[in-house]
């Protein structure tokens, strides 16, 4: 299957954004291989803001994740047929993590873009939650990088075949570009009741 978080992602690889040069890194949809990728990413760039992003199919609009839990309870198989149940991603780490990236200043940003997006208080149990949860943890202590993950909703094509809302890739590339801008630009997020800024 064709994920559209990857394309958008893909799109940006290079781009100057504030001065900061784009990296984009595909992660494989596999417990066991993707925090190693990850990790791998993180020692070789030293990111400033690091940005995970992955799909989440029938969600409308871009989903700005606030916390990261140390679960894995996944419904479904990965890409390699694993399937752990009520084991945490990280042994002796700690509950959770909230996320770094200014994502109430994001929200706005996105929505005087005309682009639809809302907070979400859940990443979910499966591999997306997995590498939120690591990322964070492994930039738990770097006071001068933010970090944070961003579910993606289906694009045009497969919303169709699945009845659900959708959104063109470049759409989302947009969102993507927006929300790193403000996260290098942004020294405070914005502090706003939730339900004021959705």
């Amino acid at each position: 299957m064709v994920n559209p978080s990857w394309q958008a992602v893909r799109a940006l690889d290079g781009a100057m954004i504030e001065s900061h040069q784009v990296v984009a890194v595909e992660l494989p949809c596999e417990f066991d291989r993707a925090l190693h990728v990850l990790w791998h990413a993180l020692r070789k760039t030293e990111p400033r803001v690091a940005i995970a992003v992955g799909l989440a199919g029938g969600r409308e609009g871009i989903s700005l994740e606030r916390v990261a839990i140390n679960l894995i309870d996944a419904r479904i198989p990965d890409n390699a047929g694993a399937q752990p149940v009520d084991v945490p991603v990280l042994r002796g780490g700690a509950a959770a993590f909230f996320a770094t990236l200014p994502v109430k200043a994001s929200l706005l940003a996105l929505q005087e873009a005309g682009i639809p997006a809302h907070l979400s208080q859940t990443a979910g149990t499966y591999v997306c939650n997995q590498v939120f949860y690591a990322l964070l943890h492994a930039l738990r202590r770097q006071r001068n990088t933010r970090a944070g993950f961003i579910h993606v909703p289906w694009s045009p094509e497969q919303a169709e075949a699945h009845g659900e809302a959708g959104m063109p890739i470049e759409q989302v590339t947009r969102a993507l570009e927006i929300i790193v801008r403000t996260a290098l630009t942004t020294q405070r997020d914005t502090r706003v009741a939730a339900g004021t800024v959705a």
